[in-house]
């Protein structure tokens, strides 16, 4: 297959990175006939029931629906692939303890169809470029281990020890082992990483960037620099108890649904919510759960009781000018606004950020922020009466330049209302992917803690490498300027979740091999190495025989609880490997003997896994007999029991400026965002039910003023074209949907919309990308490329 390759010699054209060939076969730019729908005023109800038998039917054999649905979430079953929002303590509903978007995910990972060879070789790669997303993942499940070769135009069949053999000859062939890179997916289990990271450090690199990276690293950095974890510190039950729960630069409705029943249960006792976002999100507004009768006929419960439509970026102005009229009034009233005490006994710092905070003006915080002045009064009232407050955020605050300062100024406004380590009250970060934080309490981390990597010297007798290795963002540009040139991914999509696709793709075509293990067809495959590979794995819902008998995997939600996974229907195909099965024999092959690790006994019998894991990490006692309980067990957490592991052993006040958004003439700013129909990069179908946006991903939401001020309508076709640091992108072909955002704010999905996001814009302290913060030109499409308006189904 030829590719367009750019070199160093010529790495533009006209100042364009991107070009029309590439785009095509990175993100396919036809339509696939546009919808705009009436936006609804709710979530859930009776459409989330028919969406899930639909994609239950449709995706799935009946007799798998059955065994799947009633383990779902269920105590020592399986535990949804999707999001990672924790499940009751208490009794979890037969009915359903899963949402709409779960049994999607389902669906997606347990489909009926599977793919091997003779799919592949009746299909060319270049072939499977021009097919969207959604295709490629609806092809069906990987059946077997699967080769291209250097030159050739199919992926053809490959035994597993031949595999192992090639990437062992790959990584050993290297200079140096930080010539590798070596990725992991949130969706990995406990015992997997633990493997994974075990294999590469034995090796000799921390080259282990995740998709953490990519997401709530910002969360991470700025929770262990004023908290010292950065683990979020409530749990579930903390929502039902809470006076006052804000959310910010979040979706509930779409990326977390579960979330909305804790939304509920905090109103019916009596709670106010605060919803912060630019975008007006029907999941936010009411909750129509469709567990319950009044749910199913549509009257509901109503959530925020307060919507600031903030402007994209302005949620430091808007937290600082909350923070200011709270300051005069505890100033005025001692005791009104703050919880001194607190502040006095448990947290350091308070002088710099009062005296920092006074120097602003609240007019001009207020303008910034895009919030009305009166509603932002309507705020500090809410919060200065709540005694017990949960802050909630994610993605739209976590992925910008000041990322780490976002979730900062979070801190700060939970700390001066003493709203950490009590019931009812703390720091939520809503992570996505289901084991994202235990993937990195497992060592999944570029940046490993000494004390970590002391454990795993004591207890495997070898010496780990000390030196950092590449996060995702080093990882690309190391392998587009030759510094690596072997890719492994551990799950995920690299190339579709990465920023600056194009440089992206041709940092993976630079690679001698690209290795992804899989479940399922994505575009990562298609943009390869001179050499490349997929290993197929078992998915969560798989049932996992080892030489030990059946096996149960376990995981970590975004509350700290560890619980087991079993899966619960047969494998797709005879030939698929659990991911502890392939990294531990892969291990064995390319270490070859070198250190004395029972590579065998870890994947015969998951236990052993366990056993040595709760000689590494603190908090794992007894883990086999632990995890093996209803509902597991919760990790130690010290600031949920006020109790901060910093240099002071106090939480830290932070002094954070406030983000100086200069938008240049006929520019505007964009945020990626995933559509309903979105897991991460996982495509479920075309529509965006509560956007109101149907059978169609390539769209601009834009407000219909700035629509009509550039003299453009519903539905037209435009060029999207961004510039940063002299290079400039362009994504081609996208539909402009008139919606309520504020003007010169723009929204579309990811990762239609990941070309324009340059790989040098992220924050400089986690190097988080910029996606929610980038400039962009918008003009028209003189020839609008139709596909057609047939519905891909």
């Amino acid at each position: 297959m030829a590719k367009k390759r750019l070199t160093e010699e010529q790495p533009l054209q006209n100042n364009i990175l991107i070009t029309p060939e590439s785009d095509t076969s990175l993100s396919p730019t036809r339509h696939t006939g546009l919808r705009i729908k009436k936006i609804p005023k709710a979530s859930a109800g009776a459409p989330a029931v028919k969406a899930s038998l639909y994609h239950s039917a449709k995706y799935l054999t009946p007799g798998n629906v059955g065994k799947i649905m009633f383990r779902l979430n269920q105590k020592g079953g399986v535990d949804c692939p999707g999001c990672a929002w924790p499940d009751p303590d208490d009794e979890r509903s037969k009915l359903g303890e899963y949402c709409e978007n779960g049994v999607k995910a389902i669906a997606e990972e347990a489909q009926k169809k599977s793919i091997g060879r003779d799919f592949f070789a009746t299909h060319p790669v270049a072939e499977l470029l021009s097919w969207s997303d959604f295709q490629l993942g609806k092809s069906g499940r990987l059946a077997e281990p699967l080769l291209l070769r250097d030159g050739t135009t199919h992926y053809e069949p490959i035994s597993w020890d031949d595999a192992f053999q090639l990437i062992a000859t790959e990584l050993q062939r290297l200079k140096s082992p930080d010539e590798a890179v070596f990725y992991t997916s949130g969706r990995t289990s406990n015992e997997a990483a633990f493997l994974y990271q075990l294999f590469v450090r034995a090796f000799g690199t921390n080259n282990l960037p995740d998709c953490s990276n990519l997401c709530h690293e910002a969360s991470g950095v700025a929770m262990r620099t004023t908290l010292g974890s950065g683990k979020g510190t409530v749990a579930l039950s903390d929502f039902h108890e809470a006076d006052l729960i804000l959310c910010f630069g979040q979706n509930p409705g779409t990326n977390h649904p579960r979330m909305l029943s804790a939304l509920e249960k905090c109103k019916k006792n009596g709670g106010k919510i605060i919803a912060v976002n630019p975008l007006v999100e029907p999941g936010l507004l009411r909750f129509d759960n469709p567990q319950t009768l009044k749910g199913i006929l549509g009257s509901g419960t109503p959530l925020a009781d307060l919507y600031l439509q903030v402007k994209i970026n302005g949620d430091i102005a808007l937290l600082k000018a909350i923070l200011l009229l709270l300051l005069y009034a505890e100033k005025s009233n001692p005791g009104s606004a703050f919880d001194m005490d607190f502040v006095l006994h448990k947290t350091e710092g308070y002088e710099a950020f009062a005296t920092e905070l006074q120097s602003h003006d609240f007019n001009d915080l207020a303008e910034a922020s895009g919030v009305t002045r009166a509603d932002i009064k309507k705020a500090v009232a809410m919060i200065a009466k709540a005694k017990k407050i949960i802050v909630c955020w994610a993605m739209g605050l976590t992925q910008h330049f000041n990322g780490v300062n976002n979730v900062k100024e979070i801190i700060n406004l939970l700390l001066a209302k003493g709203a950490i380590g009590k019931p009812g009250a703390g720091a939520c970060p809503v992570r996505g992917h289901s084991n994202v934080q235990g993937d990195r309490t497992m060592g999944i981390w570029e940046s490993p803690s000494p004390q970590f990597l002391d454990a795993l010297e004591k207890t495997f007798g070898f010496t780990p490498p000390r030196h950092n290795g590449y996060s995702t963002v080093e990882a690309i540009q190391a392998m587009y300027e030759g510094k690596a040139s072997v890719f492994f991914g551990l799950g995920g999509n690299f190339l579709s979740a990465s920023p600056d696709t194009y440089r992206t793709a041709e940092a993976l075509r630079r690679c001698s091999l690209t290795v992804h293990v899989s479940t399922k067809l994505n575009r990562s495959h298609l943009i390869h190495g001179r050499q490349a590979l997929i290993l197929p794995c078992l998915a969560r819902t798989d049932r996992d025989i080892q030489k030990d008998g059946e096996q149960f995997v376990s995981t970590e939600n975004s509350m700290a609880v560890v619980q087991m996974s079993k899966g619960v229907i047969n494998p797709a195909s005879k030939h698929l490997l659990s991911e502890p099965a392939i990294i531990a024999r892969l291990a064995k092959t390319v270490l070859n003997g070198r250190f004395s690790i029972d590579w065998d006994g870890f994947y015969a019998n998951y236990d052993n896994i366990r056993n040595t894991i709760e000689r590494v990490i603190p908090g794992f006692e007894n883990y086999n007999e632990r995890v093996r309980k209803p509902g597991g067990f919760y990790l130690p957490n010290p600031p949920k029991d006020q109790i901060f592991p910093t240099d002071s052993g106090k939480a830290k006040f932070s002094v954070v400026p406030v983000p100086k958004t200069t938008i240049p003439d006929g520019h505007f700013i964009m945020m990626t965002i995933r559509s309903h129909d979105q897991f991460n990069t996982t495509i479920y179908g075309l529509d965006d039910r509560y956007r109101g946006v149907f059978n169609e991903r390539r769209v601009l939401l834009i407000n219909k003023k700035d629509m009509q001020a550039l003299g453009f309508k519903a539905k037209q076709a435009v060029n999207l074209i961004s510039e940063y640091n002299g290079t400039v992108r362009k994504a081609e072909n996208f539909l402009l949907v008139p919606y309520n955002i504020p003007r010169q704010c723009t929204a579309t999905y990811f990762p239609e919309a990941n070309v324009l996001v340059a790989l040098d814009a992220f924050d400089p302290e986690s190097k988080t990308p910029a996606s929610k913060m980038v400039f962009i030109r918008i003009e028209a499409v003189d020839t609008p490329k139709a596909g057609g308006s047939t519905r891909l189904t």
